[in-house]
C-alpha cells in the first residue's frame, strides 16, 4: 500500500516507550537528531552510557515494511472479521470490564491476514496517541511544499531551527538534550530559549511524548500552510500572522492540517479527530474542538503507515 504522505514516517520510526532506547540508533547522519549521535557513540563504545536492550539496537537497515505490494494493496480497507480469530480474541475478555476495546490485525509472514475486534468503534480520549495525527499532518504539509522532492523535505527538517517560546509552555515531559561539542547530556523539560531542529522537535513529540514539542510542530504546520513556498517566515511575520488572523480562521486551519490526512486514508470524522493543542498557550491562541479516537481508527492508521 503506497501512501505518499506517510513515506517519511519510516525514517522517523522512533516510537519507543523510553526515548533513551528509541531506535534506529544510527539515524544521525540522515536526520541530524543529536540524541541519536549520542546513542550511536554509546553503541560504538566511544561514550559511556547504558546500551538499550537487544530489541532497541536496530539500525535503519533493519526497518522493514511488512505490507508491501499485493498484500498491502489488499488492505486498502480492513478485512472482514475472521470467525476463528474472533473467537480467540473474545476468549480473552470473559471476566474483564465491559469497557475493554481492541482492534487486532494478524499479518504474520506466511499466514493469511486475519482481523478481529471488540468494541473497536468505541470513542476514547486519544491523549498522546493524538500526536500521531500531528506527525501525519507534518509530512503532508512537507509534501505540499516539495511534492516531487523528498530530499528537500529531509533537508528542511534538518535545517529549520526553532527556538522554544510560549507555544511550548507550560510543559513537564522531559526530553534528551545533547551538546555535540561538549558531549554534555541532560534529560529535562523544554525551556524557553531551547533550540532544536524541526526533526528534533518531531522526535521529542514522538519518542518522548513532549506536549511542548507537539504544540510547536503543530504551530509550524500552520505556518507551512499559510506561507507555502515562503516558509519559514521571519519571527516578525509569524507574530503578525497569529496576531491578525481571526480566531475562527486559525481554528479551521488547525483542524484541517491534522485531520485531513486521516480522512485521506479512510479514517472518518466519527472515528478520529484531534481537536486542540497540547499546551495551554496553544489552546489560548488557537481555539479548539473535542478530541476523540477509536481503536479501529488507530488500526487504519498503522496499516496506512506501512
Amino acid at each position: 500500500m503506497q501512501k505518499p504522505i506517510y513515506k517519511l514516517l519510516l525514517i522517523l520510526s522512533l516510537f519507543a516507550s523510553d526515548f533513551l532506547q528509541a531506535y534506529p540508533y544510527d539515524g544521525y547522519l540522515i536526520t541530524g537528531i543529536r540524541r541519536l549521535l549520542r546513542l550511536q557513540l554509546v553503541m560504538n563504545g566511544e561514550l559511556r552510557g547504558t546500551k538499550p536492550p537487544s530489541g532497541g539496537q536496530k539500525s535503519i537497515g533493519d526497518m522493514l515494511l511488512n505490507l508491501q505490494n499485493e498484500r498491502g494493496d489488499s488492505l486498502e480497507n480492513l478485512p472482514p472479521v475472521s470467525e476463528d480469530f474472533q473467537k480467540k480474541i473474545d476468549a480473552l475478555f470473559p471476566n474483564r470490564d465491559e469497557s475493554y476495546s481492541v482492534s487486532v490485525l494478524e499479518v504474520t509472514p506466511g499466514k493469511p491476514v486475519r482481523y478481529a475486534e471488540r468494541q473497536a468503534d468505541r470513542e476514547f480520549n486519544p491523549g498522546s496517541v493524538g500526536k500521531l495525527a500531528i506527525a501525519a499532518g507534518l509530512f503532508t504539509e512537507l509534501q505540499r511544499l516539495f511534492p516531487d522532492a523528498p530530499e528537500k523535505r529531509i533537508e528542511l527538517m534538518r535545517n529549520r531551527m526553532i527556538i522554544a517560546d510560549q507555544w511550548a509552555m507550560p510543559n513537564h515531559h522531559e526530553v534528551p538534550v545533547y551538546n555535540v561539542e561538549t558531549k554534555a547530556f541532560a534529560v529535562r523539560a523544554v525551556r524557553i530559549g531551547d533550540t532544536f531542529s524541526l526533526y528534533e522537535w518531531t522526535d521529542h513529540m514522538l519518542s518522548a511524548s513532549s506536549n511542548a514539542a507537539a504544540s510547536t510542530v503543530w504551530k509550524e504546520m500552520l505556518l507551512m500552510r499559510q506561507f507555502g513556498e515562503n516558509y519559514p517566515p521571519s519571527l516578525e511575520q509569524e507574530a503578525e500572522f497569529f496576531k491578525n488572523t481571526r480566531k475562527d480562521s486559525l481554528k479551521i486551519m488547525a483542524l484541517s492540517v491534522v485531520n485531513d490526512p486521516l480522512r485521506t486514508v479512510g479514517i472518518t470524522e466519527n472515528e478520529w479527530q484531534l481537536g486542540s493543542f497540547f499546551t495551554a498557550t496553544g489552546q489560548n491562541r488557537v481555539p479548539g474542538a473535542r478530541s476523540y479516537a477509536t481503536p479501529r481508527a488507530l488500526m487504519k492508521y498503522l496499516v496506512a503507515m506501512e
